[in-house]
């Protein structure tokens, strides 16, 4: 297959045209006409993803997050981002994202994934798309039953493999609607409270967001860790609709973000 033809067959599932403004979603680096017969699946184009996909002869890398989110001047092998973009060039690996319109998709979206993960009965969509019915960022959920503020969190630290959450003082008895925006959330903090929310659960936080936390719970699970299911979700999109075509998950996937737990805090 060409990587015009995969990147169609993923855009007849989830469109470009649900991407937010802001985005650059789609095939970012490559030849629309390269032919593909092994296909690799990652949550970031990294440097060592690429490096993989050359070595296990993967002609294109399909991630949540684009290579290339913010314009960039130079190709001079300068940074990890440079150096990434010619290693896929020179290896002829084709790079494309399924960013803020995986994000929005009906089904597939990742924080319809992250209800389901956390046993939630899903309301309705958090910020709704303007242009099309059914789309839109984020989830509004609830529990079967209401439950303590703590034993929440325990939850979801345990569903999600969560090593540290970061949360805002607790200021509710109990949790019964939850608002989930997968990744960075942080512009839709008011959309949670609007929709009733007892905990909102997102990533990428800022310190007065907390601050500022007043009767609703503010949970950062991580960035990495609300959208690492993101490769799962497109492996089977994948996996799906090519038929005896090699849909391979990246063995080179790693949180960036680490953390060090002291006990003489």
């Amino acid at each position: 297959m060409k990587v015009r033809e995969i990147a169609a067959l993923i855009e007849s599932q989830i469109p470009l045209g649900w991407q937010e403004s802001y985005d650059n979603a789609g095939l970012a680096v490559g030849d629309p006409e390269a032919e593909v017969s092994t296909l690799l699946v990652a949550l970031d184009a990294t440097e060592e993803v690429v490096e993989e996909a050359i070595r296990v002869g993967a002609q294109m890398v399909v991630t949540h997050h684009p290579i290339i989110f913010r314009p960039i001047k130079r190709l001079a092998c300068q940074n990890r981002q440079q150096r990434t973009i010619a290693k896929a060039i020179a290896g002829g690996v084709a790079l494309y994202a399924a960013h803020t319109n995986l994000d929005s998709a009906p089904a597939e979206g990742i924080s319809h994934l992250l209800a389901s993960v956390l046993g939630l009965v899903e309301e309705g969509i958090l910020e709704p798309s303007a242009a099309e019915q059914g789309v839109g960022i984020g989830v509004v959920a609830s529990l079967p039953e209401p439950m303590e503020p703590a034993r929440f969190l325990a939850l979801v630290a345990e569903r999600l493999g969560v090593r540290a959450l970061r949360h805002s003082p607790v200021r509710v008895n109990e949790v019964r609607r939850v608002a989930i925006c997968s990744g960075s959330g942080g512009s839709l903090i008011e959309a949670a409270e609007a929709a009733g929310a007892d905990v909102y659960l997102s990533a990428d936080f800022k310190y007065h967001d907390f601050v500022d936390a007043d009767r609703m719970i503010l949970v950062d699970a991580g960035h990495f860790e609300t959208e690492i299911c993101s490769i799962d979700i497109l492996f089977e999109i994948l996996s799906k609709k090519m038929h005896n075509f090699a849909v391979r998950k990246s063995a080179c996937v790693e949180n960036p973000v680490r953390y060090l737990v002291s006990d003489n805090v």
